[in-house]
């Protein structure tokens, strides 16, 4: 066997080959079909790692007659750019080129706007990958241009026939005859996190370590019990953990709180722990109780810093902290509400009086009793839309008696 890993030697040459990504690489898939069309548009590819973005990008390639350059934006320069599009009138297929950008996050604002001339008169077609998301890291200017796709984990089910070619290709390669028992497929597969590439990797490494069969035994030497601990054969367990947190601290619910966040912490898991409290202080408990998201920062600090055994201590008084705090979600409901209208392309223009610099007719708050006046701050078309609305809670309540006495006088 050469050292050229399976991955690489197994990466698909055709949409059918690839595991997962149906909703764009089916044939109904959207990204098909523009390969179908024999149309390709710029495109930001953005999602876990190990699921299929590249190979993705290689197909295209193949399918769309175009010569493909590859740059790596971790180690790309702005001259590596140019030197790309000095390229372009030296291709002699009549499609062009199509540049692929791995990791464009990487990029700044100068070394992102320095494509726009060439995308915009056809000379290239981008295609950018990025693990982050694109509305965060990509610059407006260029994200418009781009239609934008998401890549998702794949399901371990969906791994599973991947890792049985690989075996049959490492027996040909090999001219071993080597068998696996299911479990150890399904362990594998399960444990990657979604990653098809870091499946290979697994299964590789316990195709060399084993005898003639490839046991679950043989597998789980491969995989830290941490690793483990944190998926189970159907792949979910994580994220069900998460889940099981989150809505027994919604229900009030201190005990089964402690108990999903013990699970995790046995599996090692100490920063998604984290997150989702941080979360759940802000969604679940929200303005019922201010401070809970102040003290859950400082917990969860505290529990990074001290690392495990001793960091499910404070997270353990988090968790109880806020399972039995009062509970209000209507910041959380506000935030939703606003952000369907601007899905929804309405507020484009704000109050004259409220742009900067300031334009006459805005009126200073803190120059009127009790630092509020009546005057207008939501765009015309919604001018009198209502996304928050004050939760039964004593807190919210107060906050409502007080503004409605200020603004009634």
């Amino acid at each position: 066997m050469t050292n050229q890993p399976i991955a690489d030697k197994l990466r698909p040459t055709s949409f059918d080959e690839i595991a997962g990504q149906a909703h764009l690489i089916s044939k109904s898939g959207v990204i098909r079909k523009m390969v179908d069309s024999g149309r390709i548009t710029n495109m930001i590819f953005f999602g876990p790692p190990g699921t299929g973005k590249t190979t993705i990008a290689n197909i295209i390639a193949k399918n769309s007659g175009m010569e493909l350059f590859r740059l790596n934006a971790t180690t790309a320069s702005l001259s590596d750019v140019k030197e790309v599009i000095a390229q372009s009138s030296s291709v002699f297929s009549s499609q062009g080129i199509l540049l692929y950008l791995d990791e464009i996050q990487y990029f700044n604002k100068k070394q992102q706007q320095s494509l726009l001339e060439y995308i915009e008169d056809g000379r290239v077609t981008l295609i950018a990958s990025t693990t982050e998301n694109p509305y965060f890291y990509i610059y407006d200017a260029l994200l418009s241009r781009c239609s934008v796709f998401e890549f998702k984990r794949v399901d371990a089910k969906e791994i599973i026939p991947t890792l049985k070619r690989a075996v049959d290709a490492m027996n040909t390669e090999s001219e071993i005859k080597k068998s696996y028992e299911n479990d150890a497929l399904e362990f594998l597969a399960s444990c990657a996190g979604g990653d098809v590439r870091h499946a290979l990797t697994l299964l590789e490494g316990a195709y060399i370590a084993s005898d003639s069969v490839i046991t679950k035994k043989i597998a789980q030497g491969f995989i830290p019990s941490v690793a483990a601990s944190a998926f189970d054969r159907n792949d979910d367990m994580h994220y069900n953990l998460l889940s099981g947190l989150q809505k027994s601290i919604r229900g009030s619910d201190p005990d089964a709180a402690v108990f999903y966040l013990a699970k995790l912490l046995e599996g090692g898991d100490i920063i998604s722990a984290c997150r989702r409290l941080q979360v759940i202080a802000s969604e679940d408990i929200g303005l019922a109780y201010p401070q809970a998201a102040q003290i859950t920062h400082s917990l969860c600090c505290t529990a990074r810093e001290l690392g495990l055994p001793e960091a499910r201590i404070p997270l353990a008084s988090c968790a109880i902290m806020l399972a039995t705090a009062p509970k209000s979600n209507t910041a959380y409901e506000a935030i939703n509400s606003a952000s369907a209208d601007v899905r929804a392309g309405k507020g484009n223009t704000i109050p004259l009086h409220l742009q900067a610099p300031l334009f006459k007719g805005y009126k200073y708050p803190h120059s009127y009793p009790h630092d509020w006046v009546d005057q207008q701050y939501l765009p015309d078309d919604i001018k009198n839309a209502k996304y928050y609305v004050y939760g039964e809670n004593k807190t919210e309540q107060a906050a409502k008696a007080y503004w409605d006495n200020i603004k009634k006088k």
